[in-house]
């Protein structure tokens, strides 16, 4: 398996595993309040990120460049940084516009990752 798809699953195996304690302690706790931040956290850091690495894994992908490594560093950092301001935004500690911090390096991972998913498409089928 290539070193970058290594990374993504390495970074979505841990939000899943954070997410899945988060949600276990909402459950035992009785306050659902944060579970929106819960989910973002499982659909961007676990879902997306395996998504993504597994692409980088498939025969015939894309050879791991720089721009990969860009979509993991940028798609890792605005999952987990997500998780983290999202809940101190819906517990107003935080104002809205700080989720921009977590917004724009998931959307720059995602344009990355369109641009590697497009041009792979240039190449002839495996």
């Amino acid at each position: 398996m290539p070193r970058v798809s290594s990374a993504f699953f390495t970074v979505a195996a841990i939000c899943g595993l954070i997410g899945m304690v988060w949600g276990s302690y909402m459950g035992s706790s009785g306050d659902h309040a944060l579970h929106p931040a819960h989910a973002h956290l499982n659909l961007l850091g676990w879902v997306s990120l395996s998504i993504m690495g597994g692409f980088y894994a498939l025969p015939g992908a894309p050879a791991a460049g720089v721009l990969s490594w860009v979509n993991f560093a940028l798609s890792s950092i605005g999952a987990i940084l997500m998780g983290a301001l999202l809940p101190q935004v819906m517990q107003q500690k935080l104002p809205g516009q700080a989720m921009m911090a977590s917004e724009i390096p998931v959307i720059l991972g995602m344009i990355c990752f369109l641009i590697v998913v497009i041009t792979s498409w240039r190449r002839p089928a495996a």
